[in-house]
């Protein structure tokens, strides 16, 4: 097995219509030049805010995050806090709710979470210039590192916990992590949109039909795995490191999965070196939650999934001016030469044996 990396958010349609000469950058037309968040504006941010009783500084910090925007906002007189304004047309509100609901059930089972705060009518999902949006308290913290042992064995024994709480009841409104969903729907989109350049188009289609098989037979023989509420995008990104352990935060992309979704994510290096991580993360997470073994079977074909998905994500919100801005690698030849190459290298994957569980 090679070496792996831990891990690989109505817009208009974009294509790919030509190169300049002696470049290898492609041109993405956007059908329409104006976008939602062109009116999310300093402003109406503030102005959002201040609906919560609370009163800004002014002071506004942009946070990481392209599929919706997120901003750290000065309070007087109190901590900071984050505004997280969801995209428009991307979620309906039962999905959202239910988002903000499985954080506050984890925060109050003292499993840390970043749970939205509540408005003063009660709500925790609220409207303002247009726009949906949420308020979450400050979560300070660090990146995780996860060079020692017993960090693997505390971050397991929390997923542990939440996986517990995630299967005492099921979403309803949330995605469903499947194969159609996240797989061929996103090789669809970008063969009917034209997204791959034209001389490779044949390499890339013909290699992405090649992964389904395997990627399917790997869901049918774990078939008895539970599928419960999970975070869903689990990765290093998306955890802060305090004096007390891991907090998760942006549960924006919370699904019904197999367990191993949450963990896959947490892996990389030569196999041997994710086999121990891999141990060290079961050791804590099997105090509170029952692992199946069969489940790490599901880890290339979901690495797959989130490979496929993650190109298609791309490819819907170019015409986003935040896309091309922090992404301008996708608009290249040389990009889409890289993704043939690592789809089958992915090929080679899924036909090796799963990880072993060194329990």
């Amino acid at each position: 097995m090679a070496k792996r990396n831990s891990s690989s958010d109505t817009p208009a349609r974009p294509s790919l219509v030509g190169r300049s000469p002696g470049d290898d950058t492609l041109s993405v037309v956007a059908t329409s030049p104006a976008h939602p968040y062109d009116a999310l504006t300093p402003e109406v941010i503030l102005e959002a805010v201040e609906t919560y009783g609370l009163r800004c500084t002014g002071g506004l910090l942009a946070l990481n995050s392209y599929e919706n925007r997120v901003y750290r906002v000065d309070i007087e007189d109190g901590a900071p806090c984050v505004a997280k304004f969801y995209r428009p047309g991307r979620w309906d509100e039962a999905a959202i709710l239910e988002e903000h609901a499985f954080a506050q059930q984890l925060a109050e089972h003292e499993i840390p979470a970043v749970a939205p705060l509540a408005h003063r009518d009660g709500a925790t999902l609220n409207h303002h210039g247009g726009f949906r949006f949420a308020l979450f308290p400050w979560q300070p913290g660090r990146a995780p590192e996860l060079n020692s042992r017993e960090d693997r064995a505390l971050l397991g024994r929390y997923l542990g916990r939440l996986h517990r709480l995630g299967a005492a009841e099921p979403f309803r409104h949330r995605a469903r992590l499947g194969i159609e969903e996240f797989g061929r729907r996103s090789v669809r989109y970008l063969k009917e949109h034209d997204i791959v350049p034209e001389e490779l188009r044949t390499s890339f289609f013909t290699i992405t039909e090649y992964l389904f098989p395997p990627v399917e037979a790997a869901f049918r023989a774990a078939d008895d795995a539970a599928w419960i509420r999970l975070h869903g995008d689990c990765h290093l990104g998306n955890i802060l490191w305090t004096g007390t352990g891991p907090h998760l935060v942006d549960f924006d992309d919370c699904l019904t999965g197999p367990a191993v979704q949450d963990l896959w994510m947490l892996l990389s290096g030569e196999r041997e070196e994710m086999e121990l991580q891999l141990a060290d993360v079961l050791s804590g997470y099997t105090e509170f939650m029952e692992f199946n073994a069969a489940e790490l079977r599901l880890i290339e074909p979901l690495r797959t999934l989130r490979m496929l998905r993650y190109m298609a994500w791309l490819a819907e919100r170019w015409d986003d001016p935040a896309f091309p801005r922090n992404f301008p690698w996708f608009n290249t030849r040389r990009y889409w030469e890289e993704q043939v190459l690592a789809l089958k290298q992915q090929a080679a994957a899924l036909d090796e044996p799963p990880l072993a569980w060194m329990a």
